[in-house]
């Protein structure tokens, strides 16, 4: 079961108004995804919407209503229209709060079993702050307080804090987090089982850090849009049932098989940097400046390896003995982008390829990860199979990303000053 637990729905800022109920589930199914989150529980129309739209199963689960899931089959590619997606209540909520003399922003994930247990959350939230205003409402209590409620109100809510390295907006980010686990939860730490590595940090920076090295990595899109689901999602070994999921994530066993993974040098957080003076470094420079931009004489935005280096006690090649499946992805449409030579992997021609491929050859995932490049070729995609061996094998070029700029990963060939990264144990 592959499952894309984070996303947004079109009630939350600067999120493609497609991101409804039936857009979601569009998106799931051409990407292959079995389970995914709603997003944005809390808001109260979409909150409603998704109580008239989706029917539960008694597993903690939902599916669309089949009247409406029918009519956007049929509107679907063959080779995914028999796909089963299945929905579980998510919403993420955004912490602003002082603490120690220092303003803290951090985002966290609640998971939700059913629509009493959401109602009861979002009674208890309405009384904090404005719900209606975004569908990421922004609140100001600690994320201690917050996780402290999801405990009270029982065993229906699973909390887990978000994008876990983001210098603005996380528990350990370098603009406004914590040095420890403790330092945000303080008596509370041991209820924080899963955290989610963001879209800059992979699994094994994660590892290099003893104090958080055993607990349950999971990676999820944040998704804003639908072309955007699945670039990161997790590998479960369960049935697709509540409980028995967050189980998995609770105490990180075989249910839990691993993760698919954006290369971490692509997020817009990964090096440190200013975007404005076009200004990217690594740890070892940064240091060297003493987090001093060399252009303006301003503090760098410090990056997600900056800050894995700064707390982890582990070199930066530690792998653990024994761990979970990480594999690692390029989104099938910049990969046709680089194949066109086009710049946007939104332009009508990717997008046209993209609806060709997925009507030939299934779901994005089975595309990227299994559809034998043997068979590509022999029907005349060369470039494409060439592409899929390179990704398969970790062959790739990559220019990290910095302070709001996304890296380029090229699997094709060397451009710029990218430079080649080296070869990833896919396990």
């Amino acid at each position: 079961m592959l499952a894309d637990f984070h996303l947004h729905s079109k009630y939350s800022r600067a999120t493609s108004p497609e991101m409804g109920l039936e857009g979601i589930y569009r998106g799931a199914k051409l990407k292959g995804i079995d389970l995914v989150g709603t997003g944005d529980f809390t808001h109260p129309k979409y909150f409603q919407e998704i109580q008239e739209k989706l029917i539960s199963d008694a597993s903690g689960l939902f599916s669309l209503q089949p009247e409406i899931a029918t009519k956007i089959d049929e509107e679907l590619p063959e080779s995914v229209r028999n796909r089963s997606v299945k929905f579980i209540l998510s919403v993420e909520i955004s912490n602003i709060y002082k603490k120690n003399d220092k303003v803290r922003k951090s985002h966290n994930l609640i998971l939700c079993e059913d629509f009493v247990t959401a109602g009861k959350l979002i009674a208890k939230l309405n009384k904090i702050g404005n719900l209606k205003s975004d569908g990421r409402p922004i609140l100001g209590l600690s994320a201690k307080d917050l996780l402290a409620i999801t405990l009270e109100i029982g065993s229906g809510l699973y909390f887990i804090p978000a994008h876990i390295w983001t210098p603005w907006f996380s528990v350990f980010g370098s603009r406004s987090g914590y040095d420890s686990l403790e330092e945000c939860f303080a008596e509370l730490t041991p209820f924080i089982r899963t955290l989610e590595t963001g879209l800059s940090s992979d699994p094994y920076m994660n590892w290099r850090w003893s104090e958080i090295a055993d607990l349950c990595f999971i990676s999820n899109s944040d998704a804003h849009s639908a072309a955007k689901m699945g670039r990161e999602a997790n590998i479960l070994d369960c049935e697709p049932d509540f409980q028995e999921i967050i189980a998995a994530l609770k105490t990180n066993d075989e249910r839990f098989v691993g993760t698919i993974e954006f290369f971490p040098e692509e997020g817009k957080y990964y090096l440190d940097g200013h975007r404005s003076c076009g200004v990217s470094l690594h740890y070892a420079e940064t240091k060297k400046l003493k987090g001093i931009c060399p252009q303006c004489g301003k503090a760098l935005v410090l990056g997600v390896s900056y800050r894995v280096a700064e707390l982890a006690e582990r070199s930066a090649d530690y792998r653990p003995t024994k761990h979970k499946s990480v594999e690692y992805i390029v989104p099938l449409a910049e990969i046709i982008a680089e194949i066109m030579g086009l710049k946007s992997a939104n332009s009508t021609k990717v997008v046209s390829y993209y609806d060709k491929l997925i009507s030939k050859f299934g779901s994005e995932f089975e595309i990227l990860r299994s559809v034998a490049t043997q068979d590509l070729e022999k029907l005349g995609e060369i470039q494409l199979a060439e592409a899929l061996n390179n990704l398969r094998s970790g062959k790739v070029f990559v220019q990290g990303g910095y302070d709001g700029i996304f890296g380029v990963i090229r699997v094709l060939q060397q451009k710029g000053n990218a430079s080649q990264r080296e070869q990833l144990a896919l396990v």
